[in-house]
């Protein structure tokens, strides 16, 4: 399994250094505002309250807009979901079905290798790559936040983060399960792609909309803390959705071991054959 682990990990050394660097970069380039911005707190805070509310309602935590924790909840936080997401999701989709598609798959089963080594090979690859990701963004804001005046210590730092890890890895989980149920990964990533942003609207609509908290409640990002977590992390909701993320991966694992694997392209949904047996039983019953 190591080895399988170092394989997969060293293939997407380019996404994790695309991603990092790029939101480390973000990342340190929008705290060095948050000094100017303190500054000229009344002007701004009469700016905003001219605002639509459901404009304001998108990024969530406005209130608390000049605090350390509301201002890169604002920044940069609130949308992260979406933005690391995206790579998540299409990650997760490809761990197996990319391979499987591309024909590679049934040539590395045919060697002398478990299909569970294989599989928590791959899984263990993809996460280490999210939290290398995160930690590059943890080191950018690391060198910049001590030449501001947000006064936050490097752990504090790291509790959005965390909050972050636990939705990425449900979100990467789904999209590795969808994958071994769905007849392609296109499939898989577009289904997860919408549940992620169907996510993060019913949760800004809900800010709107009271009817709307019920079916919020429900939803993952609902318990996504965003840079609020630097005044203190719910680790209950940090381990639920890593438990969540968790299940979903050995649901993936179970279907993974029982399924047939495809020598190239994409699947299908089986319907020819299950109409063909039904009409063979018919035929049975007939005779």
């Amino acid at each position: 399994m190591l080895t399988i682990f170092t394989h997969a990990f060293s293939r997407s050394r380019g996404q994790i250094l695309g991603w990092g660097l790029s939101l480390a970069i973000l990342g340190g380039y929008l705290v060095n505002f948050y000094d100017t911005m303190a500054a000229q707190q009344e002007s701004l805070t009469e700016l905003l309250a001219s605002y639509p509310q459901e404009l304001m309602a998108m990024f969530g935590g406005m209130s608390e807009m000049f605090t350390p924790a509301g201002y890169l909840n604002v920044e940069f936080f609130s949308y992260m979901p979406l933005i690391i997401g995206i790579y998540a999701i299409l990650a997760g989709s490809g761990l197996l079905a990319g391979d499987e598609e591309s024909g590679i798959l049934d040539l590395v089963l045919s060697y002398p290798l478990s299909r569970t080594a294989l599989f928590w090979g791959r899984v263990l690859a993809f996460v280490v790559a999210m939290l290398s990701i995160l930690l590059l963004v943890y080191v950018g804001f690391a060198v910049a936040v001590p030449r501001t005046d947000l006064g936050i210590s490097l752990s504090e730092l790291a509790r959005p983060l965390l909050s972050l890890l636990s939705v990425l890895l449900f979100y990467g989980g789904l999209a590795l399960l969808l994958s071994l149920v769905l007849p392609s990964r296109r499939l898989a990533a577009m289904t997860g792609g919408l549940l992620l942003v169907a996510d993060f609207f019913i949760g800004t609509l809900a800010r709107l909309d009271e009817n709307l908290e019920p079916l919020a409640e429900w939803t993952p990002l609902h318990y996504y803390q965003g840079g609020l977590a630097i005044k203190g992390l719910e680790w209950g909701w940090f381990a639920g959705l890593a438990g969540l993320a968790i299940l979903l991966m050995l649901l993936a694992w179970w279907r993974f071991e029982r399924r047939d694997i495809r020598v190239a392209g994409e699947g299908g949904w089986g319907l020819r054959g299950w109409s063909l047996r039904k009409k063979q039983k018919a035929v049975a019953a007939e005779v």
